[in-house]
């Protein structure tokens, strides 16, 4: 007989119902839930091998997060019409979840875990990766793998100048800053998000507010477990240890770790010392050590680099480069290095650089998001690179990795509250190819594109820069230091690790992963402030290298122009099939885009040539054109006949040109007068009331010699 499904629920602040279920899905895993709030649901499953691999030394943790599109009724777009690689957005939250769950683990855990996360039933209100996290952790929970703490995470957003806890997809897009928090019930874990210039005690107080919401989630999380009676967790085989070779190790490397990590010396001269010493430390085991005392030697040896390097940087204020806790490394940069692309920057600090540049396109170019809930179109958009040369290394190049994808996103989303609106026609593209890299190349990123954009003549009002910091704690003696700028070697040694960008009047971007139990908030404020001296310094350097964005985009930048028509000419200038708009854009070299926005249109045109641009705005305003009697306009001949010419003189409208309308001498034939092609200059008169044919006159637009007699038009009744 199956088991009845156990259930908790809580509610939101918004009054929405979460409801947490296991023992009716997927049931062969070690822990199985459902979370749903309205039609959402989501199912994260969590299994793990009972045995390490034979050898292994690290942690293999994976998470996967994937929205099913049979979720929302629809069937994925892809030429095999199934679900495939997960999309940024899946990659992005499958990280969020993987930053929080992590370190929940004890250090000693080293069997494969696996946690799946899908979204099988879409809500278009609901924001499913503010759940995602919450449906994952309490898989664990119910389940007997060993984890030391229960999570949760939740999205905060201020709206309307109030702060709401997981707002709706309709909430969120008026949300002035955002953020999605992971906690334990003691401790924060993970922060991650955006804001339009928020300041440092806006962002504590979301912090705060957060935590209290995350509190109860979690107290629901334990009220399941109990239900369900899981009350021991399963033992695990411990990583072998050896507690003679690791006072060995100690004895002959300390000091030598230590006067290494003291000299100040450069990456590349550093790394080559730990690991002559390295191998020092494996000769000094002897010939007849095994191999085993030799892995074990090297696991302990990185534990005394990561214990000696944070001793020295607490007692001593001292770090691996011989700079102050807050100082930042040299800077250099320059706009416009290359000169072909729309715009250009190089941007270095200390030993990492971006090359970045801008590409400025047309509707077409838009990117296509799409997700379960929605397919989109974004105009802006951020490719980064990491290739292996950037550190010194030889990798197979298999396209971005989720590391390139999540740091590609924080510098998206931090330059993106500096660009212009929706009515800004062009489709704006950035690529960041890091050339080198010791410390955050995210932060580079950022600082180079903001450089970049501002050097393709972007109207981007205020330039954005980021740091990456580090905070180091010792619970002994209640010792902290606050690191600005991280090196690469620090960046795994601290026990709070965090990205923050942002102009001279407010935070842009965070995003924050924090491993220390108790961090106060009044550390919390003391780093945010640190972080804000460095963001100021560093924009200093960047309003000397370009103060502002340059007033017209580059010559060889396609140009814009926008016109705004009646509703009721669209269909005339895309005419039958689209066979009037090719024609233009054929004709010119230009690129058109129409698009039908309430009771009028916009007409976009895009093209490098100003005189293609021009001779292209100017057929469209002709064939929107409502001709005017009285004025004045360039004809080209269509057709002669014996009685005048018909003359184009908007296009798709012809009028007729009398012969007695020529000239004010009289003609007696049209012979010699025209050919076909010519360019005439005519003004439109009136319109013929038996034919309604419009006629335009020549003669009208030449000075009436004395004495002229009127010429008595030929009958054309026929005509």
């Amino acid at each position: 007989m199956l088991s009845q499904p156990i259930q908790s629920s809580f509610q939101l602040p918004n009054g929405a119902e979460v409801i947490i279920e296991t023992g009716k899905l997927a049931r062969q895993a070690d822990g199985a839930v459902t979370v749903r709030q309205g039609n959402c649901i989501i199912l994260a499953t969590v299994v793990a091998n009972k045995d390490p691999k034979e050898g292994q030394d690290f942690f293999p943790l994976s998470v996967d997060y994937q929205e099913k599109f049979a979720s929302a009724g629809r069937i994925p777009g892809s030429f095999f019409k199934r679900e495939a690689k997960l999309n940024d957005y899946e990659v992005l939250t499958s990280r969020l979840i993987d930053r929080a769950l992590r370190p929940l683990f004890p250090e000693d855990y080293l069997c494969d875990v696996q946690v799946l996360i899908n979204l099988v039933s879409s809500d278009a209100e609901v924001m499913p990766d503010a759940l995602a996290c919450l449906a994952a952790s309490a898989a664990l929970a119910v389940s007997d793998i060993p984890i030391k703490e229960i999570i949760s995470e939740v999205r905060i957003a201020k709206i309307d100048g109030e702060m709401v806890i997981n707002p709706t997809r309709s909430q969120l897009e008026k949300a002035e800053m955002e953020f999605i928090i992971a906690a334990t019930d003691k401790n924060l874990m993970m922060v991650e998000g955006e804001a339009k210039e928020c300041s440092e005690e806006d962002l504590v107080n979301a912090l705060q507010l957060a935590h209290d919401a995350i509190r109860v989630q979690i107290k629901v999380q334990q009220d399941l477990r109990n239900k369900k009676g899981i009350t021991n967790k399963r033992d695990y085989k411990k990583p072998d240890a050896d507690d003679a070779i690791q006072e060995k190790v100690y004895a002959f490397a300390k000091e030598k770790v230590y006067a290494i990590s003291k000299s100040a010396s450069a990456k590349h001269e550093r790394t080559e010392a730990y690991s002559k010493l390295k191998d020092e430390l494996i000769a000094s085991l002897g010939e007849e050590v095994t191999d085993r005392d030799k892995k074990l030697a090297k696991k302990y040896y990185e534990d005394l680099k990561w214990e000696v390097v944070r001793n020295m940087i607490l007692d001593d204020r001292t770090r691996l480069d011989g700079r102050k806790l807050d100082e930042i490394r040299p800077l250099a940069m320059e706009v416009e290095p290359l000169p072909s692309p729309h715009g250009s920057a190089l941007f270095t600090r200390g030993e990492t650089q971006s090359l970045t540049t801008v590409t400025l396109g047309t509707k077409l170019d838009e990117l296509l998001i799409e997700s379960a809930a929605k397919s989109e179109f974004s105009k802006f958009f951020l490719h980064y690179n990491f290739p292996p040369y950037s550190t010194g290394e030889i990798k197979m190049m298999r396209g971005p990795g989720r590391r390139e994808v999540g740091h590609g996103n924080l510098a998206m989303r931090s330059l993106k509250q500096m660009m212009p609106g929706k009515d800004y026609a062009y489709t704006t593209r950035i690529v960041s190819d890091i050339l080198e890299s010791n410390g955050s190349s995210s932060m580079a990123t950022v600082c180079a594109g903001s450089l970049a954009l501002m050097d393709a003549g972007v109207p981007f009002p205020k330039h954005v820069s980021g740091v990456a910091m580090g905070l180091i704690t010792r619970s002994n003696d209640g010792k902290y230091a606050i690191l600005t700028d991280i090196l690469g070697d620090e960046d795994h040694l601290g026990d709070m690790d965090f990205k923050v960008t942002g102009t001279r009047d407010g935070i842009c971007g965070v995003q924050m992963d924090i491993k220390v139990d108790g961090l106060s908030m009044e550390v919390m404020r003391e780093a945010l402030n640190q972080a804000k001296k460095g963001r100021l310094h560093i924009l200093d350097a960047m309003y000397n290298c370009i103060a502002e964005a340059r007033p017209e985009v580059k010559p060889h930048t396609p140009r814009m122009e926008k016109l705004i028509i009646d509703k009721e000419f669209i269909g005339a200038v895309i005419g039958p099939g689209g066979k009037v708009i090719q024609e233009i854009q054929r004709e010119t070299g230009t690129t058109i885009n129409i698009e039908e926005v309430g009771n009028y249109g916009e007409v976009t045109i895009f093209s490098a040539n100003k005189e293609n641009l021009d001779k292209a705005l100017n057929w469209v305003k002709g064939l929107v054109a409502v001709p005017q009697v009285g004025e004045t306009y360039e004809g080209t001949v269509k057709g002669i006949k014996e009685f005048g010419a018909f003359v184009e003189f908007l296009p798709k409208k012809e009028g007729l040109l009398h012969i007695s309308e020529i000239s004010w001498k009289r003609l007696e034939t049209m012979d010699g007068i025209f050919k076909e092609g010519d360019k005439v200059k005519v003004k439109l008169v009136g319109l013929d009331p038996r034919t309604g044919k419009f006629k335009l006159s020549r003669k009208a637009l030449m000075p009436k010699p004395e004495h002229a007699k009127p010429q008595q038009p030929k009958d054309d009744s026929t005509n």
